[in-house]
């Protein structure tokens, strides 16, 4: 086991302290400062723009109506996200598994949560809005890539937007390639699968090659 091997089933709900309300949180951790609230500025200036402009990977965060979470990776080459006017940008939809998760939340509740990475840059942006899904607009021909016109994208109406600080990626070293684990040492994704779904007629080396064509050929 890879990490602490504490097992949590050695420990009582008893000998669990939770926290049930603000009052009780604000006991543990204090108030920001004034300058922490302020740095929300809910528009999309020159160096909001700069680093989405630099970003090639975003983490979008939705939920459903009963606040049933889902969060997913969407990446494209630094500059594919479009930003608009200083209060809407747009990403299109690339081919993926069909599931359509964070497309079936937006259309139960809006709201959506973004944050933008750049690579080897240790602080984040974070983007809060309503989305909309757009299936078609004059702005499409501009999120072509390789040929390919995206059949869905989203709009997002900026709300809230501010920067996120280092710590968590100084903590994470997700930037200093000593750090990381061998390969070797984890799963594929076809032994995931073919353990998770049970397959047996089928090798995880067969089902990693599929997966590899797949992603190779139909990225866009």
């Amino acid at each position: 086991m890879v990490g602490n091997a504490y097992s949590l089933g050695d420990v009582s709900h008893s000998e669990i302290r939770t926290v049930g309300t603000e009052a009780e949180l604000r006991e543990i951790v204090r108030e920001p400062s004034q300058a922490i609230w302020d740095k929300d500025i809910a528009r999309i200036d020159e160096h909001a723009r700069t680093i989405i402009a630099h970003s090639p990977l975003m983490l979008l965060a939705t939920a459903n109506e009963d606040g049933t979470c889902d969060l997913s990776p969407r990446g494209d080459p630094a500059g594919s996200v479009l930003v608009l006017d200083d209060h809407r940008l747009v990403f299109a939809d690339r081919p993926g598994n069909h599931r359509l998760d964070s497309f079936r939340n937006v259309l139960r509740n809006p709201r959506v949560g973004l944050l933008f990475i750049v690579p080897g840059m240790n602080e984040t942006l974070r983007v809060n809005g309503r989305a909309t899904l757009v299936s078609d607009a004059p702005f499409f021909d501009d999120l072509v890539i390789q040929g390919k016109r995206p059949r869905l994208a989203v709009l997002i109406d900026v709300e809230e937007l501010y920067m996120h600080c280092s710590k968590a990626f100084l903590r994470s070293s997700v930037w200093r390639p000593e750090t990381w684990p061998d390969r070797a040492s984890l799963p594929t994704l076809g032994r995931i699968a073919k353990d998770h779904l049970g397959i047996k007629e089928v090798s995880a080396e067969t089902i990693d090659a599929d997966l590899a064509r797949d992603a190779e050929h139909n990225r866009y």
